[in-house]
């Protein structure tokens, strides 16, 4: 079983990754009533919360009902990292996870994120400074390298397991694929294959169902994988994968009172942790992913999408749950 400091891990976890915009405290809420092991805040800058932001304090908030939970920071520059470090522990979350990763312009801009893949020696002061700022385990997000010509994730593992990084994810592309192409995990099985490193490797990348996650499970032998963008909309791929692994079998897709019920959660626990009308503006973009697929519903995304109060909202779900309960799904 992997452990990351002090934290016990399942065999083989599933890791909820940390999304911008995505994975804050009512989403990761339903991933982990769904099956999900360890989450992570939305990445959070680190010269935001030394500025005080409101927006960087505000993505702090952990519950104890999401533990283990860590908090992603990024940042270009050694003492803020240390600083934002220390802010970061006040709010006791299991860890904190540096983001090497990112490949939005904005971020790699200031030498952040995925920035870092060209200097490996400043990955590692950053990194020095993030664990020199906090008792808390330090994990690291990143990827394989710049581009192509420029995968160094061998050294980057080695050497930040030497100054003391606990677990390392790698999203299997490079920068320069931003999120397209194909994700190659057999540069990841390398890494955790080395004889030198001893800490917990996560795979990510294209994890979009169970069939796929057993392969790559089976192919890689890595310690556990992170699930992204195939949970968004969809946080029972947790549990469909575990019960996959478990049984050899797919489990019966979500009906759509499963659906209603999770986008109907997720609403509500929207408008507790924001404010009605921020909970309701910012659940619009969710929408379209817990209905996906489902025939003649663009009427009834419209009226969400438009529709400015709780019970309002509340009624469209009661009249989609009487026009479509006999709907059928198709399995993923």
């Amino acid at each position: 079983m992997p452990k990351i400091g002090n934290i016990e891990l399942p065999d083989f976890p599933l890791l909820l990754a940390p999304m911008e915009d995505v994975s804050d405290p009512p989403f990761r809420r339903l991933c982990k009533l769904h099956g999900a092991d360890l989450m992570y805040s939305e990445f959070i800058s680190s010269e935001g919360l030394i500025r005080d932001a409101m927006k960087s304090k505000k993505k702090l908030d952990i519950f104890d009902y999401e533990r283990p939970v860590g908090i992603q920071i990024f940042g270009g520059d050694e003492e803020a990292m240390e600083m934002s470090a220390k802010i970061v522990e006040t709010v006791q979350p299991d860890l904190v996870d540096i983001n090497f990763g990112c490949p939005v312009k904005k971020v790699v801009c200031k030498g952040a994120g995925a920035g870092v893949l060209k200097d490996v020696d400043l990955m590692v002061r950053l990194t020095k400074a993030v664990i020199k700022g906090t008792s808390l385990p330090v994990t690291v997000k990143t990827r394989l390298g710049w581009d192509e010509n420029s995968i160094n994730i061998d050294e980057v593992a080695e050497r930040l397991q030497d100054i003391g990084v606990q677990a390392l994810t790698v999203h299997a592309r490079t920068r320069a694929q931003m999120y397209k192409g194909h994700s190659d995990w057999s540069h990841i099985a390398r890494v955790k294959n080395n004889p030198r490193i001893t800490m917990p490797i996560f795979g990510n990348g294209d994890i979009d169902s169970p069939e796929k996650a057993l392969e790559y499970k089976n192919k890689f032998g890595l310690d556990g994988m992170m699930i992204g963008r195939a949970a968004i909309g969809y946080p029972w791929i947790f549990n469909e994968i575990k019960h996959y692994f478990n049984t050899g079998e797919i489990l019966a897709p979500p009906s759509m009172a499963d659906r209603i019920d999770a986008a109907k959660n997720h609403l509500i626990w929207s408008v507790e942790w924001k404010n009605e009308r921020v909970g309701i503006v910012e659940m619009r973009r969710h929408y379209t992913n817990y209905f996906k697929g489902i025939h003649s519903f663009k009427e009834y995304k419209q009226r969400l999408v438009t529709t400015d109060d709780l019970e309002g909202l509340f009624k469209i779900f009661d009249e989609i749950a009487d026009v479509y309960s006999n709907y059928e799904f198709d399995v993923k």
